[in-house]
C-alpha cells in the first residue's frame, strides 16, 4: 500500500488519506520546534505502517527545514526510541 501523507500547514497536521480515512500527526510550531503532540490512526486501519510513515514525513520536513520535533504523543516518544536515526532532530 503506498501512503501518501500531505501537509496541511494550516490545521497544523500531517495527514494520510486511505480510502476516506484520515490518519494523522497534530502538531504546534512553536520558532524551530514542532510540538508533535497526537497521532491518530482509525482503529480498522492500524498495524499497517500509517503512523511510522506519517512521523517519518514529519521528521523529513523538519530535517529540510532545520527544525527540531519536541515528542509530547506517546507514539512519537516510541517511534525515536525505536529508530535511532532520528534522534539528532528532537528537541530537549
Amino acid at each position: 500500500m503506498d501512503i501518501i501523507v500531505i501537509h496541511d500547514m494550516e490545521n497544523e497536521r500531517f495527514v494520510a488519506d486511505i480510502n476516506g480515512d484520515k490518519a494523522y500527526a497534530a502538531y504546534n510550531l512553536e520558532g524551530d520546534i514542532i510540538k508533535l503532540y497526537s497521532t491518530f490512526t482509525p482503529q480498522h486501519l492500524r498495524g499497517r505502517g500509517i503512523a511510522k510513515t506519517i512521523v517519518e514525513t514529519v521528521f523529513k520536513y523538519a530535517m529540510d527545514n532545520n527544525l527540531k520535533v519536541q515528542p509530547i504523543c506517546s507514539y512519537v516518544r516510541s517511534f525515536i526510541s525505536q529508530n535511532r536515526e532520528y534522534s539528532d532532530f528532537v528537541a530537549n
